[in-house]
């Protein structure tokens, strides 16, 4: 009888050409950690889980209010998605969950259609989760895994930065103890700055949600092995309790959670919000596998093993859909809870497991617990999150190195802090592929010639002492060859003709960085042959690509310019060339 479960090769072979799990186990990764699984590792993964539950239920109920639901439904995006993923993540240790790159986004959609009712608020996160869920399904059965190279480092620079500022100062009224309602960025500052020179600040809500900004903050410089969310939660909840500042300083509390777990539910929405709801969800969809995907494999680098990007576009689906099902929101990895499991000794994703039944069992046991908890000291934690996502060294670089990317990142920035999360990200990816378009429609070219101690042809615009054959012309072109640079490629090499220092008779196109010509690219250089056969001058490529030959096979144009007029290296196109033309070049046959 066959074996349902086969091994597959180790994942750390690196002779290995397909080190990811395969067949039934591929979907149910959680099989092949349970088959491998050592005893000794139990002990490290309950004790991790026990650190990391100390992170993730402030850090849940922090971005759950961020992104304008209540504090409960932020522990309910927390348990759904530890145990989705355990099942179903290829990575070992990766903590999903409540995320600050997606906090503003959720927020900027489920806000403005919900007007302030908090079921429809719920229902709308949770739609949103299970629309872009259904997205990364979608995109991971169909290989999509590529998709996330649309967003660039300016571009991902430039959102983070977007998203830090709008997830600080959404948060900063919450350290000054009143809210504000603005529906974007300019708006929510001025109802800050309205509100603090209209003496609404709660000054005993401004010293907690400072002195706890100021133990994470300290605790992560100087001490980085304790938590300093969990100091300064407890810390703040103590002082709240023991004081009763809720009632004497009218200090903003989280109350009493609901006892017990999410209940299955599907969302119910109108038809006018799916079609809102579904451009965001291709945002979150594209922002949280991005961001994902590094994360996960920098992580497996770590631990030996290789992570099959598109099974964690599954995974990720897989669980967005679940938490959307159980009143959760949209959720992504992890950049500062997976640390945490990390250096805590988790070896498998039965720490997030561990995680989550510590969670369940706090609400139904005593969720009453965590009552006095002051809001000010969430702000404080969901604002030392945006901290560590501002990039702002990696920027400066850009304007070092690229100038052009770093307008990119700056446009992407502004785009997102100004315009909104949502319109900023669609504006930053259009404005990354007309880049690349305006890159490719027009690419380095050069004109070739030999120099003397240097092997093969080089570019004479580089290299002016290079010496060129009468009547050849060697021209390169450094991209590949369609519809939008089929003209300009013709005109470039009508020009080099005319700007040759002798009457030209071949034309070689070093065409080994020519990765693919499309139909009008393949129909621009049949008429570029025929211009130039009607003066005398023979068309050839040298060093042309396999794949590429097959493609200009297939149009008819391999055949149509002759098979002789192609070699596979520059040298033997030279040659063949002063065999034809019977050149003499004084020192030619030495080179």
């Amino acid at each position: 009888m066959t074996d349902p479960l086969p091994s597959p090769p180790p994942a750390n072979n690196p002779f290995n050409p397909s080190p990811y799990p395969y067949g039934f186990v591929r979907w149910f990764p959680i099989l092949t950690v349970l088959r491998s699984y050592q005893p000794q590792w139990l002990l490290q993964d309950i004790s991790a889980g026990l650190v990391l539950t100390a992170i993730l239920i402030p850090a849940g109920m922090g971005y759950a209010e961020a992104a304008g639901l209540p504090a409960i439904y932020g522990l309910y995006a927390t348990i759904v998605p530890l145990i989705a993923y355990a099942i179903f993540g290829p990575s070992r240790i990766l903590v999903l969950g409540p995320d600050s790159a997606l906090i503003a986004l959720i927020a900027a959609t489920v806000l403005p259609l919900s007007h302030g009712d908090t079921n429809r608020t719920v229902a709308i996160a949770g739609m949103l989760a299970i629309l872009s869920g259904f997205l990364c399904i979608f995109a991971g059965i169909a290989k999509f895994g590529f998709i996330t190279e649309l967003l660039s480092k300016p571009i991902r620079y430039g959102y983070l930065n977007g998203i830090a500022l709008t997830v600080f100062i959404g948060q900063l009224p919450k350290l000054f103890g009143f809210s504000v309602h603005g529906n974007s960025l300019l708006q929510e500052l001025n109802e800050l700055v309205q509100g603090i020179l209209a003496g609404k600040t709660n000054w005993t809500a401004f010293a907690i949600g400072i002195s706890c900004l100021a133990t994470i903050l300290g605790f992560k410089r100087f001490f980085p092995k304790i938590s300093g969310v969990l100091v300064a939660a407890i810390g703040a909840t103590l002082i709240t309790s023991s004081f009763g500042l809720a009632t004497t300083k009218n200090i903003s509390v989280i109350g009493i959670l609901p006892q017990g777990l999410p209940t299955f539910q599907i969302p119910q929405i109108t038809s006018s919000d799916f079609n809102v709801l579904l451009s965001s969800a291709v945002a979150i969809a594209l922002v949280s596998f991005a961001d994902m995907s590094v994360l996960s494999r920098t992580f497996a680098l770590r631990g030996g093993y290789k992570v099959d990007r598109n099974q964690e576009l599954i995974a990720l689906g897989i669980v967005n859909i679940a938490t959307g099902c159980f009143q959760g929101f949209s959720v992504s990895s992890s950049a500062s809870r997976t640390p945490v499991a990390e250096s805590a000794g988790a070896k498998t994703q039965i720490t997030g497991v561990v995680g989550a039944l510590c969670i369940a069992l706090l609400l139904f046991f005593v969720p009453m617990l965590l009552q006095d908890l002051p809001h000010a000291a969430l702000g404080a934690v969901v604002i030392s999150a945006t901290f560590a996502i501002v990039e702002i060294s990696s920027v400066l670089r850009l304007y070092q190195l690229r100038r052009f990317e770093f307008f990119l990142s700056i446009v992407c920035f502004l785009g997102v802090a100004l315009l909104g999360v949502i319109q900023g990200i669609f504006i930053a990816v259009g404005l990354a592929l007309l880049a690349f378009v305006w890159s490719a429609w027009r690419p380095y070219y050069a004109v070739l010639g030999r120099v003397d101690g240097l092997k093969g042809y080089h570019d004479i615009v580089r290299h002016p002492e290079a010496r060129r054959i009468p009547g050849l012309v060697l021209f390169r072109w450094d991209a590949p060859l369609f519809f939008a640079n089929a003209e300009t490629f013709n005109y470039q090499v009508m020009r080099s003709v005319a700007d040759a220092p002798t009457p030209t008779k071949w034309v070689v196109v070093a065409a080994e960085p020519v990765t693919d010509i499309d139909v009008t690219a393949a129909d621009a250089i049949a008429e570029l042959d025929r211009t130039l056969q009607d003066v005398g001058i023979e068309l050839c490529f040298a060093e042309m690509k396999g794949p590429v030959k097959d493609r200009l096979k297939r149009y008819g144009l391999f055949s149509k310019l002759g098979t002789e007029n192609f070699f596979p290296t520059i040298g033997q196109a030279v040659d063949r060339y002063l065999e034809v033309q019977q050149v003499e070049w004084r020192d030619w046959d030495e080179l």
